[in-house]
Formats: C-alpha cells, structure tokens, sequence
C-alpha cells in the first residue's frame, strides 16, 4: 500500500477526510465473479445481502437515498468490504475507456481539483507508476469478466474532470466481444 512521508497510508488518511467520496454516485461494475466473491465474503461477515445490487444495463451495488454505495460504511467512514471491493474502486482514482479505433485501453487519471488521492499520486510519479500497473490489472481482468451489454453500457458513462495516462493494446477476447 501507498505510505507517505508519516508512514500512514493515503487510501485512509487522504480519501477518509475527502468531501466529493468516490463512495458516492459511482455504481462500480460488478462482474458475476465480483458478486459472488462479495456476497460469499458478506455472509462470512455474518452480512444481509438482500437487495444489495442492482442488475440495470451493468450490475453494481445498490445505493442508499443520499447515493452512497451500499458497501460504504457511514460510521466508519470506511468501506465494508475493502478486502474485496470491486476492481473500479481498486484502480481508482485510475479509470477507463477503450477505443475501438485504434484498439487500445486507455487509463486516464482524476484531476487533482476532484480527487485528493489523484493529486498527490501525479506529483509523486513512483507512486502513480506503482498505482498505475495494479489499476492496469484490476480493469483488464474486469473487462474481460464483463458482458459485452455491460461493458458497452460502462463505455457510456462520461468521465469528466481525467486526463490520459496510459495505454494498452485491447485484449482479442474484448475486441471480438465488442464488435459482436
């Protein structure tokens, strides 16, 4: 995990007094594979599971009234299931498109003005890089574990406020199932 000069982590120390929450609005993608693993891990945590997801044009966790996910903890402040949260809430601040024209995933990362994590990793480049390459990881395995219906209706959402960091070539088995 990322650690800063004090040795305290920036997933907690930075996101936690964070006023915009990534927590709030997002509806992170959940694979069958995601869902399974959440709902194993919430049962082992002696957790209801009722009506904790939403299956629209993309499965993700359901939300609350004031669009808090339904994995976020309100008096912790913490995630309920930061051990195995989805792979969107793992790469971000890092997230993604991918163009069909020229055949690559592409990374773009928040704008410091929107997310505190994302400013202090563009100004600390090794961190970025080693942020970067796990973020990488965590959305190829879910594009490819998505749908095509979900991964399409992902590709809709807007992104605002990024910026381009990197590309990848788009795996085969996206590509195929894309164009399909």
């Amino acid at each position: 995990m990322l650690e800063d000069r004090n040795g305290k982590t920036y997933s907690f120390d930075i996101c936690s007094q964070c006023e915009i929450m990534c927590c709030r609005g997002a509806n992170p993608p959940l694979t069958a594979k995601r869902k399974k693993i959440l709902a194993d891990y919430m049962q082992a945590q002696k957790t209801s599971t009722a009506n904790m997801f939403v299956d629209e044009s993309y499965s993700h966790p359901a939300a609350d009234a004031d669009e808090f996910c339904a994995l976020f903890d309100k008096a912790t402040g913490k995630c309920s299931v930061h051990t195995v949260k989805p792979e969107t809430c793992r790469a971000g601040p890092v997230t993604f498109d991918i163009n069909l024209k020229t055949g690559k995933v592409e990374f773009y990362l928040k704008k410091g003005e929107i997310c505190a994590f994302a400013g202090i990793l563009y100004e600390d480049k090794a961190s970025l890089k080693h942020h970067l390459e796990a973020a990488r990881e965590e959305i190829l395995g879910l594009i490819r574990d998505l749908d095509a219906t979900a991964l399409k209706a992902i590709l809709q959402i807007p992104e605002p406020q990024t910026f381009k960091i990197a590309e990848n070539e788009l795996p085969k088995e996206v590509a195929e199932k894309l164009l399909s």
